[in-house]
């Protein structure tokens, strides 16, 4: 069945779906699946943690973001969907660019701000690349640039620390 909406012909529309057994966000499978991330890979609040350098490594990333942002931290949901998205980000360009076998993740709050750290054991910089509307890839860093309020990489002896900052509400918590 094709849908149109006025003002979009000739784009490609939204598909229907018409099965119900379409996925939906849960938050109770979402929140034991990151406690169960959080148990197997330790919280990166207290040290940084170890993941494999593998694609699926990246949905333990974001279910350990999303649970310490929203659960641990209770920061609101926005801030949570754009620290999974950025970390997302992040730990993709650990796993395609470096030639890893693990990477690191941290994540440090301080009165006002979040910072998350991912770390591998590359000494090649990121490069933030123009981005084009059609592009389908290259846009990690343009997410992170325009989505958090600071971001860099720090060289370390033996490769690089890849971080990026987003201001919060400063009147819960002082770390």
């Amino acid at each position: 069945m094709m849908v149109h909406m006025a003002g979009l012909e000739g784009r490609e529309q939204p598909r229907q779906c018409g099965d119900a057994a379409t996925v939906r966000w849960i938050p109770s499978v979402e929140d034991e699946l990151g406690r169960k991330a959080l148990e197997l890979y330790g919280n990166p609040t207290d040290a940084e943690v170890q993941l494999p350098s593998r694609p699926e490594s990246a949905a333990a990333a974001r279910r350990i973001t999303h649970s310490v942002v929203l659960r641990q931290w209770a920061l609101p949901p926005q801030t949570a969907e754009s620290a999974v998205l950025l970390v997302s980000e992040l730990v993709g360009n650990a796993v395609r660019h470096t030639g890893a076998r693990v990477f690191g993740l941290r994540m440090l709050r301080r009165r006002g701000w979040i910072r998350i750290e991912v770390r591998d054991p590359s000494r090649g910089l990121p490069c933030l690349m123009p981005v084009q509307e059609l592009d389908t890839s290259g846009r990690g860093l343009f997410l992170v640039d325009r989505l958090s309020d600071r971001w860099g990489v720090d060289l370390l002896p033996r490769g690089k620390t890849t971080w990026f900052e987003m201001r919060i509400a400063a009147d819960r918590q002082s770390t």
